[in-house]
C-alpha cells in the first residue's frame, strides 16, 4: 500500500513538473508569435481550393503591411487596424471565385496543433492569430505565422531562409530557438525530449478540452 501511495505521489510530482515546464515554454513561445489561420467552408475539393485562393489573396494584399513590422506588438496593431480591409479582400476573392459564402475575419487567441513550417516546428497550444473563416468554417484548416513572417518565405524545400532564422533568434531565447528548430533532429536528444514534453502536454490538454466541450 505504501509503495502504491509513493508511486502516486511521485507520479503527481512528475506530472506537476511536466505541466509547469510545458505551460511556461508554450506561453513564452505564444507571446512571441502571431499565427494566421484560414478555415475552409468544407472539405470538398472546390472549398479547399477556394481556401487557398483566399489565403493567397490575403498574403498578397498584406505582405507590404506586415513586412514593415519589427516586433509582435506592431504586427498585432497592423492586424487590428486592417481587419475590415482584410475581410473585404477575402470576401472579394470568394465572390470572384463564384461563391456566395460570407467571410468572417477576427483576431484572438485560438488553439493550434503541433505544426511544422519548413525546419521550424511550433508545439501545440494557444496562440494569438488572425483568423479567417469561410462560410460554415467546417473544412480543413491552413496555418502559417505572420510574425516572425514565415508566411512570406519559401519553405517548400524544407528549410527556412537564414535571414528569417536570424529574426527568430532576435525574439526567442536560446533554449526556445533550439526547441523549435531542432525538434526533428534525433541527434539533439535533450532538445527533442523538451519539445516532446511540451507537445505531449499541450496536445493532451487540447484533447481533454475538446472532449469536455462535446459533453457540454
Amino acid at each position: 500500500m505504501r509503495k502504491i501511495t509513493l508511486s502516486i505521489i511521485i507520479g503527481l510530482i512528475i506530472t506537476t513538473c511536466i505541466s509547469g515546464y510545458s505551460e511556461d515554454v508554450q506561453a513564452k513561445l505564444a507571446h512571441q508569435f502571431v499565427r494566421f489561420h484560414v478555415i475552409a467552408n468544407s472539405d470538398s475539393v472546390q472549398d479547399q481550393t477556394l481556401k487557398l485562393r483566399v489565403r493567397d489573396r490575403i498574403i498578397s494584399e498584406t505582405e507590404a503591411l506586415f513586412n514593415q513590422s519589427e516586433n509582435v506588438e506592431q504586427t498585432k496593431k497592423i492586424i487590428k487596424e486592417n481587419i475590415a480591409f482584410i475581410e473585404s479582400k477575402a470576401q472579394d476573392e470568394v465572390i470572384k471565385a463564384g461563391y456566395k459564402y460570407n467571410v468572417s475575419v477576427s483576431f484572438g487567441t485560438y488553439p493550434f496543433p503541433t505544426k511544422k513550417y519548413g525546419d521550424v516546428t511550433l508545439p501545440a497550444g494557444n496562440y494569438e492569430a488572425l483568423r479567417v473563416v469561410i462560410g460554415e468554417g467546417a473544412g480543413k484548416n491552413w496555418w502559417c505565422v505572420l510574425f516572425p513572417p514565415l508566411c512570406f518565405v519559401d519553405a517548400t524545400h524544407g528549410k527556412i531562409p537564414e535571414d528569417t532564422k536570424q529574426n527568430l533568434k532576435k525574439v526567442l531565447t536560446e533554449e526556445e530557438y533550439e526547441i523549435i528548430t531542432t525538434a526533428q533532429n534525433e541527434g539533439e536528444i535533450p532538445v527533442v525530449m523538451k519539445f516532446k514534453i511540451v507537445e505531449w502536454w499541450q496536445s493532451s490538454k487540447m484533447k481533454v478540452q475538446t472532449a469536455f466541450n462535446q459533453i457540454n
